[in-house]
């Protein structure tokens, strides 16, 4: 099952210029299974979400972009935004209430250095990376973007392997040509948010280039 698990819409998220449905409608046109509102510290109402699926026969879960100190955590079970989620540790609290589960986003944001002299370099910044704190909640990091360069996906994909922990896909959709870059593959069928965190939480997916066709598994280091 094909999943974007990143996208904005106009006017929760004030920096897109996507309406929501034309984001539905180039889904279903780009191949995809369903579709996650992500907008940036604004949850959508879970009635109006279900009125979207209804009006347009397709999946569609509701999460939230949370901008933390430590860098953008994607957040699914949370039903409001509450000041001092900016903080990890309160962000990550509150989502433990909710059974839900958090996504680091675009981790090479701030944290990818443009220009290295040295492999060594790189590896400093990659080591500096993985122990991000707000990492600390997370069970997985986005390691394919749709906005993203290949350089800057390549030290997420490497931060995720650095990490052990796996990687998921996400548009990151502002506009229209963003959608159908990419997507997180599910090994099962998901009909609803609950069972959107149960897989999360359990690993079974992993990022597609639907640019490319290439698909990245998830696969655990062993003995180290």
């Amino acid at each position: 099952m094909l999943v974007d698990l990143h996208s904005h819409t106009w006017p929760k998220s004030h920096d897109s210029v996507l309406n929501p449905d034309d984001l539905v409608v180039r889904a279903k046109a780009a191949g995809l299974d369903a579709i996650c509102f992500t907008e940036h510290d604004t949850v959508w109402d879970q009635r109006e979400v279900e009125e979207m699926r209804a009006k347009h026969n397709f999946p569609i879960f509701a999460g939230v972009e949370i901008s933390t100190d430590d860098g953008h955590i994607l957040t699914f079970g949370i039903d409001r935004y509450v000041f001092g989620m900016h903080r990890a540790p309160e962000l990550a609290n509150y989502v433990e209430q909710g059974g839900g589960v958090m996504v680091a986003a675009h981790p090479y944001r701030r944290q990818m250095p443009w220009f290295t002299s040295s492999e060594d370099k790189y590896e400093a910044a990659l080591e500096k990376a993985s122990r991000n704190p707000a990492y600390e909640y997370c069970v997985a990091l986005e390691s394919l973007n749709g906005r993203g360069s290949d350089k800057e996906n390549e030290f997420s994909r490497r931060l995720c392997e650095r990490m052990e922990m796996p990687g998921t896909a996400g548009t990151d959709s502002h506009a229209i040509g963003d959608i159908g870059k990419c997507a997180t593959y599910f090994e099962r069928d998901i009909e609803d948010e609950r069972q959107l965190i149960e897989e999360i939480k359990a690993g079974r997916f992993y990022s597609v280039d639907l640019r490319t066709g290439d698909a990245v598994p998830f696969v655990a280091a062993v003995g180290g």
